[in-house]
């Protein structure tokens, strides 16, 4: 293994060990290239997911190998290291890392972390969800440009609802589309108001869009997935680096680069440039109201719907329906 590399930032002193263990075997970026990638795009990263929790999922041999989900910060960990503690849904509390500062993302990376998955709330008011993060979910059948038309049709509709949206890439397979928010609603308030546009984008585009949770009941159809709002949630960071061998990143980018992007060659490898040439899109968003999707939620539930469905983690909730596959209650009838 080769020697530790020291890295200065914010103050400390990081020794990264196994500086050259490879990460991303596709092109062979190592450890020590990952650290440099989040210098690179440390304002950003940090403009977006600074001061929130984070859930680290850990990949110690690179995107190649075993990995895991670590919901707590290591007792081993260094005292100068902030965390918080937050619940998951079925009331478990952990310390969570914080995303404090740019010292404490190189020090997960140098744990082998390869991925963050970023809380919609910000220390020290957990309760506040100030971010609507909608995920466009591509089914069966469903292609990028698919996806790329969904995008669109859902910006369209918060727009007439006067709420400024931006957009990234998944680093995977989907689009992410977000509304920073006034820090006034819980958790519970910002997944009725994903429930409620879920569901108007499908009234509206039938045949294109879905809010229907159940695979089976969702077609041919980008599925809008209103529980990523769900309280305790989390969502994959933008400007983070993707666990896949070719180091794919959540990128955000601007709507009139959506007909063109090709989300695979957003990478570590490119980014960094990109960021340099364009700048941020996502620079000068603004906190958002989302009471116009609240009132479609409240007319919604006045016209005799129900709740949609939870995920499966969480307790059943108040005007949920029965939690059980379509077809599975069918036989039972």
């Amino acid at each position: 293994m080769s020697a530790a590399v020291e890295i200065e930032v914010d103050d400390r002193t990081l020794s990264i060990s196994n500086p050259d263990k490879v990460y991303f075997s596709k092109r062979g970026e190592t450890k020590l290239d990952l650290v440099r990638y989040y210098q690179a795009v440390a304002e950003p990263l940090l403009g977006v997911i600074g001061g929130r929790p984070l859930l680290l999922e850990r990949y110690p041999d690179g995107a190649s190998g075993k990995s895991w989900f670590q919901k707590r910060v290591p007792k081993s960990a260094p005292e100068w290291l902030q965390t918080v503690e937050v619940t998951t849904p079925n009331g478990t509390t952990s310390d969570a890392l914080v995303a404090h500062d740019l010292a404490h993302i190189l020090w997960a990376v140098n744990q082998g972390c390869l991925g963050f998955h970023v809380w919609p709330n910000h220390v020290p008011d957990l309760k506040i969800a100030d971010e609507l993060r909608i995920d466009l979910d591509p089914s069966p059948g469903i292609g990028f440009d698919d996806l790329r038309r969904a995008a669109v049709l859902t910006r369209d509709l918060l727009s007439e609802l006067g709420i400024d949206c931006r957009i990234k890439t998944s680093g995977s397979r989907g689009l992410h589309i977000y509304a920073a928010l006034e820090p006034r609603w819980d958790g519970y308030q910002v997944r009725a108001a994903a429930v409620a546009l879920a569901r108007e984008l499908e009234r509206r585009h039938p045949e294109e869009i879905t809010a229907q949770w159940w695979k089976e009941e969702r077609g041919s159809r980008v599925f809008v997935d209103f529980n990523q709002n769900a309280p305790h949630k989390t969502v994959f960071g933008a400007w983070s680096v993707r666990p896949k061998v070719g180091g794919q990143v959540s990128t955000p980018i601007t709507w009139a680069e959506l007909d063109t992007v090709v989300p695979d060659e957003l990478t570590l490898a490119t980014v960094p440039a990109r960021l340099a040439e364009l700048g941020d899109p996502w620079a000068d968003r603004t906190p958002q109201s989302i009471e116009p999707l609240l009132a479609m939620s409240e007319r919604d539930m006045a016209d005799g719907l129900m709740d949609a469905p939870w995920p499966p983690q969480y307790p059943k909730m108040p005007n949920e329906p029965p939690r059980v596959q379509p077809s599975r209650a069918k036989k039972g009838d």
